[in-house]
């Protein structure tokens, strides 16, 4: 009889714990609600980064008439990433025709931006000495931010950790 009550007590225990644990909300970094800025504050992060980036590589005279073109191109580029108001947001509502043909000209237009990105930083980059290059890798995120893939994140598939180039492991 105590043994039975104590393996009732006990599986009772575990139910209510169990319970109560999937009912809290997931923690960390990854979960919850993101930030959203507003596009005053973007428009002020974004004039803050070239500020700082152009204060950072203390430009000579002569580099500094390739600064205005790559200023622009910067930010025609940044526009072209943060434009996310193309159409409706309800992927329902559209065929998937048309979702097609939004992305494709959403894609055109990056990499039109990034081909005059492209073509404005190079003469800048190259006028700039080890020094300034290496404040330039420091202070210019835009770089990162086009060479890394989105699905970097999903480095657990090939069974590496956030973007570990390791050979494709099912999960088990």
């Amino acid at each position: 009889m105590l043994k039975t009550l104590a393996a009732g007590a006990i599986a009772m225990t575990l139910t209510a714990g169990a319970s109560v644990y999937a009912q809290q909300p997931a923690a960390g970094p990854d979960f919850g609600p993101r930030r959203q800025f507003s596009t005053e504050d973007r428009a002020a992060f974004l004039d803050a980064r070239i500020s700082a980036l152009h204060a950072g590589l203390r430009l000579s005279a002569e580099q500094e008439k390739a600064w205005p073109a790559f200023e622009q191109a910067y930010r025609d580029l940044t526009a072209a990433r943060g434009d996310r108001s193309g159409g409706p947001r309800t992927e329902e509502s559209v065929d998937p025709g048309q979702r097609a043909q939004r992305a494709a000209d959403t894609l055109a237009a990056r990499s039109v931006a990034l081909k005059h990105y492209a073509d404005a930083v190079t003469p800048l980059y190259q006028s700039l000495d080890d020094n300034q290059k290496r404040r330039f890798a420091v202070l210019s995120r835009i770089e990162s931010r086009i060479e890394r893939s989105r699905f970097r994140d999903f480095g657990f598939w090939r069974g590496g950790d956030r973007g570990d180039r390791g050979e494709f492991r099912p999960l088990r």
